[in-house]
C-alpha cells in the first residue's frame, strides 16, 4: 500500500520554523515526508534534512519521495531520543524542529496494523513494528484497573470502568485476538451516541500506551529546544487534548517567568529562560482545510524560539 499522508497545518508549520536555507532541520516524526518535502525543498546543497521515525514503512516511503535529493538523513529511532541521536551524528545543534505527532493517515488506512476501529484485523497498534509491547498485550494481560485508568486518561472516554469491566469479563473466556472483537465489547459497553464512532476513544487511548506517546513528552519537548541554535524554532502539532496540555506546560516553563516585584527596574531573580513562546494560543485549521482533511480538526500548532536570556 503506498504511504499517503495528508499534511495538516502545512503553511503555518513551514512559516513557523522560518526555514534559512543552509540550516539543519529535523522532522521527528517524519511520515511520508509531507512537511518533510516543503522544508527541503527551501533548503540548498548546504542545508540538511534529518529525518526521524518509528515505523520502517514511513522511512522507506520518505526516502523513495526525497529520491532527487542528496542532503537529507533518515534514522529509524524515536524523536524522544533526540539528543542521542544528534550527538551520534556528530551534531551538535539544529535551526529547527517539526513533530507532528499522534499516528499517521497511512498507519490509520493500513489495516492490518490493528490502528483502525474498522475491519476486522490483528491488534497490534505498533508505530515500530520491532517493538515487543502490542495491542493484544495491553487488552489482554493489564488489570482492569489499569485498563480502566489508560481508557479515561488517555481517550478521555466516560464509560471507561464499563468498558474495561466488560473486557475482563469477556477474556476469561477466550482471549481478544481482533479490533472487531474489542469493538463489538466496546459497542455493548456504552449507549448509542452521535458523537464519533463507539470505539474511537478506547482506541486511541490503547494505541498511546503501546507507543508511550504521553509519558516521555514533557521532557522530549525540552530536550528538543535544548537542541536549538540562537532563534531556532520548535514547531509541534498535537491532535489531542493530553499531548497539547504537555506540550503547552513545557513551553512555559522553557520560557521561565521572572520573579521579581514590579516596582524594580530591570530583573535580579536570575530565571532560567531558554526561549520565548511566539504564539499564546495554538493555530488551528481553517475551515477549508477541515472540510478537506477531516483529520486537521483537532490539529494545534504550538511555535517556540530558542533565545538564550540576557
Amino acid at each position: 500500500m503506498e504511504f499517503k499522508h495528508i499534511p495538516v497545518l502545512l503553511n503555518p508549520t513551514i512559516e513557523g520554523l522560518k526555514i534559512k536555507s543552509n540550516g539543519i532541520y529535523v522532522d521527528g516524526t517524519i511520515g511520508g515526508a509531507g512537511h518533510s518535502q516543503k522544508i527541503i525543498e527551501k533548503l540548498s546543497s548546504n542545508g540538511m534534512l534529518i529525518g526521524i521515525d518509528r515505523d520502517e514503512e514511513a522511512l522507506k516511503a520518505t526516502k523513495n519521495k526525497l529520491k532527487d535529493y542528496n542532503n537529507f538523513k533518515l534514522i529509524h529511532g524515536n524523536h524522544d531520543n533526540i539528543k542521542r541521536i544528534l550527538n551520534e551524528l556528530n551534531i551538535n545543534k539544529v535551526d529547527g524542529i517539526l513533530l507532528d505527532l499522534g499516528v499517521s493517515s497511512y498507519q490509520l488506512d493500513e489495516k492490518n496494523r490493528g490502528f483502525s476501529y474498522i475491519g476486522e484485523n490483528e491488534l497490534d497498534m505498533r508505530m515500530d513494528k520491532t517493538q515487543q509491547k502490542t495491542a493484544f498485550e495491553v487488552v489482554n494481560n493489564y488489570s482492569e484497573e489499569e485498563l480502566a485508568n489508560i481508557i479515561y486518561k488517555y481517550g478521555e472516554e466516560r464509560y471507561s470502568r464499563n468498558i474495561a469491566k466488560n473486557i475482563c469479563k469477556y477474556r476469561k473466556e477466550k482471549e481478544i485476538k481482533t479490533t472487531k472483537e474489542l469493538v463489538e465489547i466496546i459497542e455493548k459497553s456504552k449507549p448509542y451516541s452521535k458523537d464519533g464512532h463507539p470505539a474511537k476513544r478506547t482506541f486511541q487511548a490503547i494505541r498511546i500506551e503501546v507507543n508511550d506517546e504521553i509519558k516521555p513528552l514533557y521532557n522530549t519537548v525540552i530536550d528538543c529546544i535544548e537542541c536549538l541554535k540562537e532563534e531556532g524554532r520548535l514547531c509541534i502539532i498535537t491532535f489531542h487534548s493530553l499531548e497539547d496540555r504537555t506540550v503547552k506546560e513545557a513551553y512555559i516553563e522553557a520560557q521561565g517567568k521572572c520573579t521579581c516585584p514590579k516596582d524594580l527596574p530591570y530583573c535580579v531573580c536570575n530565571y532560567k529562560s531558554l526561549g520565548r513562546i511566539i504564539n499564546k494560543k495554538p493555530i488551528e485549521a481553517t475551515e477549508e482545510e477541515k472540510k478537506e482533511n477531516t483529520r486537521s480538526k483537532s490539529a494545534k500548532l504550538r511555535i517556540f524560539e530558542r533565545r538564550e536570556k540576557r
